[in-house]
């Protein structure tokens, strides 16, 4: 039941997505990341009162860093997906995984010392393997994916969206510190909610407010309701998963929502994706699931990843 609970969890973040690059046409990034944020904070307000969570925390200053990162993720991958193919935007979004992976490479390198052992040879560091074969095929898959579009706003807003999975990465980790200390998730979706409300806010001073029409501001509804009921599916299928081997599947498939994006984004908005597309989109995916496995060993059961 866990798996069909991600299923849902990634048509639902897709879906979401639908909504965002159909909004892009009449709203700012700045705008739908406030108003994804306003909704969420709502839902999860009512939640947490059902759930009889608390929304008083102890520890302000690591949800504080949570959301800014987070919604610094959210907000570039909006940007992305108003600027790009949805199965691009999607794609690079999920690459967090990846640079999880370049991480815990850089800290090996940046760890290791080059001390010849008895038989004289140097050692190499450890995670050098497996992991690093894993980041390079990510990126390669990157080069691949982005091959079409290396010009102009194209090109900037592949960056964006590159940014976005290793902002998302960052704040991955932060999640795991908030649950190691007992924070609910619940909580913890929250408190990124307000964040959320108070950036695109603050970023809406500088972007400006949109004319509204209640004719293109329904399409913002949907992108907070998806957003929540992903999020819930999400935990719903982490929480489900009562053995390792349950905990890896459910991780792996978090990557169909990559296949649901393309299909929205051949589908829905015509876009065409050639065979170096595709292959970087396999690359990834491919990179991402070997990534979660080598994570997985070492956390056994991480808590669920946001979007």
């Amino acid at each position: 039941m866990q798996s069909l609970w991600m299923l849902l969890s990634a048509l639902l973040f897709a879906s979401m997505g639908v909504c965002v690059k159909i909004a892009s046409a009449w709203f700012a990034s700045s705008e739908i990341v406030f108003w994804r944020g306003v909704i969420g904070m709502v839902v999860l307000a009512a939640l947490a009162r059902r759930q009889g969570v608390t929304l008083k925390t102890q520890y302000p200053g690591m949800h504080a860093w949570r959301s800014i990162i987070g919604t610094a993720s959210l907000g570039a991958w909006f940007y992305a997906i108003a600027h790009m193919p949805l199965a691009t935007a999607m794609t690079l979004n999920y690459m967090s995984s990846i640079w999880i992976a370049a991480f815990l490479v850089g800290g090996a390198l940046l760890a290791w010392a080059p001390v010849p052992g008895r038989n004289g040879r140097v050692p190499l560091p450890p995670l050098q393997g497996p992991l690093t074969l894993t980041v390079v095929a990510g990126f390669v898959g990157v080069v691949l994916l982005l091959k079409p579009s290396t010009q102009g706003a194209d090109a900037f807003a592949g960056l964006v969206g590159l940014l976005s999975g290793m902002a998302a990465a960052f704040a991955y980790m932060q999640v795991i510190a908030l649950s190691r200390i007992g924070e609910p998730e619940t909580r913890t979706v929250f408190y990124f909610a307000v964040g959320s409300t108070v950036t695109g806010a603050l970023w809406m001073l500088f972007t400006g407010v949109s004319a509204w029409s209640w004719a293109h501001a329904l399409w913002l509804l949907p992108v907070g309701v998806l957003a929540a009921l992903g999020q819930l599916c999400l935990t719903r299928a982490y929480a489900s998963a009562k053995t390792q081997a349950a905990t890896l599947v459910v991780a792996n498939l978090q990557y169909s929502g990559i296949v649901f994006g393309a299909l929205y984004s051949v589908l829905l908005f015509g876009d065409r994706i050639d065979l170096a597309g595709w292959g970087g989109i396999a690359l990834i995916i491919g990179s991402g699931i070997l990534a979660t496995v080598l994570r997985q060993r070492a956390v056994p059961k991480a808590p669920a990843e946001e979007h």
